[in-house]
């Protein structure tokens, strides 16, 4: 199925490292973005091991790649971003990370999440996801359902004045069981161009990685029939 065309009044996107919306979701939120939706994103790591070099000022690579974001935000239409300070390959699922996802959803309250699928890990026999990606993925979903619409969890932010948040829908992102395709055609070269403004991770890519870009998006269209896509397992509550 290809996803409808309706467009959530406000988004969410959460995801472990800076450049991950962009690479997982970009064409999908800069399209929602451009019809009005409200897309906010939500980075749990610093970002901080984004280099090879071991002589690196980590700090400032942390700094660079907020930067970096930013700019990415402003050309795909986000109403803004939000980081977490965990050091990349050491994010825990735990209550610290649970309560910060869902206190973001609560004070954000968006109709609709996007973050990774964490079930999807071994990809072929060349590739394994990310461990901050799988983590990132089970606290966001378990920050939306329960504990985002359940005054028992988390209690603390109801006395600091948030309320309680149903989501509306999850779509999970490098998932190996897609339901759901949205089409990027208008979008994908901005997607591109978001992901491009994280220039520190792309140090060595060029226009064959913009190729790959378009490959993968026209791969994914396939299985929806249409030009260019990005896939995801779409997650709906309620009726």
């Amino acid at each position: 199925m290809v996803a409808s065309d309706e467009v959530p009044a406000r988004a969410l996107a959460v995801y472990a490292h800076p450049d991950d919306p962009e690479i997982s979701a970009g064409g999908t939120l800069a399209k929602w973005a451009a019809a009005g939706c409200e897309v906010w994103v939500l980075i749990t790591t610093r970002g901080d091991k984004g280099t090879q070099d071991p002589a690196a000022d980590l700090d400032a690579l942390t700094r660079l790649r907020i930067e970096e974001t930013a700019k990415a935000a402003a050309l795909l239409g986000f109403a803004g971003h939000l980081h977490l300070d965990h050091s990349d390959g050491e994010l825990a699922d735990d209550r610290e990370l649970r309560g910060a996802i869902t206190r973001v959803i609560r004070d954000v309250a968006p109709d609709v999440v996007l973050c990774p699928d964490p079930t999807a890990v071994f990809f072929g026999d060349r590739y394994f996801n990310h461990r901050d990606h799988r983590v990132t993925g089970w606290a966001t979903l378990d920050a939306v359902a329960p504990a985002a619409g359940n005054p028992h969890y988390f209690p603390e932010h109801l006395a600091e004045g948030l309320t309680v948040h149903q989501v509306r829908e999850v779509y999970l992102s490098g998932t190996l069981e897609p339901n759901c395709w949205i089409d990027i055609g208008d979008t994908l070269e901005r997607k591109i161009d978001g992901l491009f403004c994280h220039a520190s991770q792309l140090v060595d890519a060029g226009d064959w990685f913009r190729d790959f870009l378009r490959q993968s998006a026209e791969a994914a269209g396939v299985a929806a029939g249409i030009k260019y896509a990005e896939p995801f397992r779409k997650l709906t509550f309620g009726s």
